[in-house]
């Protein structure tokens, strides 16, 4: 996989939108099944683009929650086309758009160049 030079994966043609799916993972050697699973289950064609590991909960004061932290998420593109049609039968995978997690103040779980997905 391609990636710019913060470190993200370069997005293909026509995948713009960016979306989380948390406490799931994927592997490398699952991609391809991956892609095709939510493509036979959801109707939309996707881009695995990375699992990243979140960083501990914050509480009171932004003070860190022992004992939190290290979820794996998956990242993925939807295919323009496909946004309409995938949008709500996401919802039932607990899966979400990235600029959601962001502006429901979900950011500060990802290293900083992740909310580089965000595209609105």
């Amino acid at each position: 996989m391609e990636r710019n030079h913060i470190g993200n994966v370069v997005l293909n043609e026509g995948f713009k939108q960016v979306c989380v799916w948390p406490a799931t993972i994927v592997g490398e050697s699952q991609i391809k099944a991956f892609e095709q699973f939510i493509l036979d289950e959801l109707g939309a064609r996707v881009q695995y683009l990375e699992e990243v590991l979140t960083a501990p909960d914050k509480g009171k004061y932004d003070r860190e929650i022992a004992g939190t932290g290290g979820r794996n998420d998956v990242i993925f593109a939807v295919h323009t086309e496909d946004v309409g049609k995938f949008a709500i039968p996401r919802l039932s995978l607990g899966i979400r758009w990235i600029e959601d997690v962001y502006g429901n103040g979900g950011g500060y779980l990802y290293e900083p160049r992740v909310a580089s997905y965000k595209t609105w």
